[in-house]
């Protein structure tokens, strides 16, 4: 078979030899149904409404992860003096199909499995079934019988950590490398620029400690910086800590995927109460046939965005008006008014520690007000949705999981150094978090009720 090619707007040329036993594998594997599925799945879900560019999808961020792994080999290759293929192996495939369980809107849609319980809308649990037992499956047994339970195992973190781990789930993991890349340059945002090749050319495998309570109990071999990429490396998590609040965790990003989220989860309620004709969909609908099937995994595959954006006209014709609004208001993009609470109390002048104790403090009560106002005056689709979110865009070692999650520097003696005890500027990285509400901008009630409260929460 003549070598493969797929054209990327990030990577140029994504080639896949296909005469050698492997990638022909690996490219069987993209041609399935399960694979396929996910061109139609965005990477980026309701962030196209801010930035139009950011159609991308789930199948090319994979594609693009399998190739960025393939790079970091090369520098396991140049570092490492006895390479394991068989591990190898494992990596690559496991770059190339971690993603595919996610299901319509990805991380949104998981909000309303976590919500009602619904273990198909968890992407590791459905990615997880799909490698184990599926044509994926089938395919990748090819190359060994346990060689697909193998690749699922090193997706789910089992066994132990080690440089081709980090290949898949590290600080400079493919998964990251590609996508923080290709959401800049898809969104068209100028912000979180990455000089990726610098990084990839200083990029080395070393011995990291490891331990509990500070009791050394070995070491894990690693990815690793030079000490001419501290810059570099500063702008990668730099990089990080701009794309959450101006992509990731945009204002209407969000308050898109909250309506998604009470939409999506007021149709299960509806289906499970037998009042699927109060819907607006058809019984066929792949939507009601999930909330009848849950548990199903062939239900949860026939998920994805477009059946979702398809069947919006459909409910915007329901008979259930929370239904009926939530749809036409995503069909229409007319997303409801963002209160940014917690940046409204916030003073940016006060760094006492007992004035960010105080202005927690405040924010409980307003949310719980707000809770309790918006169940007691709701029908169906709450009237006040609320959008909290904590992101931790570095921790240092004695706060992370362990040293894979690390970004450790060489000195100029060969020392190897956290990076946050070398960077003055990562070292005084703060916690991101975000309290905001949404509302209604012609439910006056509940925005009059909304603006009360934060002025009392000012006081």
């Amino acid at each position: 078979m003549p070598k493969q090619r797929i054209r990327d707007p990030l990577h140029n040329l994504i080639e896949f030899e296909t005469g050698e036993e492997f990638e022909f594998c690996l490219w069987r594997v993209i041609q399935t149904r399960e694979f396929q599925r996910l061109r139609r799945i965005k990477q980026l879900g309701f962030s196209e409404l801010v930035y139009p560019g950011a159609t991308h999808s789930r199948f090319a961020h994979s594609v693009g992860v399998f190739h960025t792994a393939r790079q970091l080999i090369e520098v396991i290759r140049r570092h490492t003096q006895r390479v394991e293929d068989s591990k190898v192996r494992e990596a690559l495939a496991a770059a190339l199909v971690h993603d595919l369980g996610h299901g319509p809107f990805s991380h949104a849609f998981e909000s309303v499995g976590k919500r009602l319980g619904l273990n198909m809308a968890d992407h590791e649990v459905v990615s997880d079934a799909l490698i184990r037992d599926s044509k994926v499956a089938e395919i990748l047994r090819g190359l060994g019988s346990g060689f697909a339970n193998d690749v699922a195992d090193v997706i789910r973190g089992r066994g132990n950590r080690n440089i081709y781990r980090a290949v898949v789930s590290s600080q400079f993991d493919a998964d990251r490398l590609d996508y923080m890349r290709r959401d800049r340059l898809m969104a068209g945002t100028q912000h979180a620029a990455v000089d990726f090749q610098w990084l990839l050319a200083n990029l080395e495998v070393g011995n990291v400690p490891y331990g509990v309570d500070q009791e050394q109990l070995g070491e894990v071999e690693t990815f690793v910086l030079g000490s001419k990429a501290i810059y570099a490396a500063e702008g990668f998590v730099l990089g990080l800590f701009q794309l959450y609040p101006t992509v990731y965790l945009h204002k209407a990003t969000r308050g898109a995927e909250k309506l998604y989220t009470e939409l999506i989860c007021r149709i299960v309620e509806l289906i499970r109460q037998g009042l699927t004709s109060k819907t607006g969909l058809p019984s066929n609908h792949p939507l009601v046939r999930f909330a009848e099937r849950p548990d199903d995994l062939e239900t949860a595959l026939s998920l994805d965005d477009s059946v979702i954006w398809g069947g919006l006209c459909l409910m915007m014709d329901a008979e259930d008006r929370g239904v009926a609004e939530a749809a036409r208001r995503l069909h229409d993009r007319n997303l409801y008014k963002c209160f940014d609470v917690r940046t409204m109390l916030t003073d940016p002048a006060n760094s006492d520690p007992a004035y960010e104790i105080e202005l927690e403090r405040s924010l409980a009560e307003i949310k719980e007000k707000l809770t309790t106002w918006s169940a007691e005056n709701s029908r169906g689709i709450p009237r006040i949705l609320i959008d909290q979110a904590t992101r931790s865009l570095y921790r240092p070692l004695e706060e992370s999981k362990g040293p894979l999650d690390q970004i450790n520097i060489r000195t100029p003696n060969g020392d190897l150094v956290d990076l946050s005890k070398r960077s003055p500027v990562v070292g005084a990285l703060q916690i991101f978090r975000l309290f905001r509400v949404y509302v209604s901008r012609e439910d006056r009630e509940a925005a009059s009720i909304v603006e009360t409260t934060i002025k009392e929460g000012q006081r």
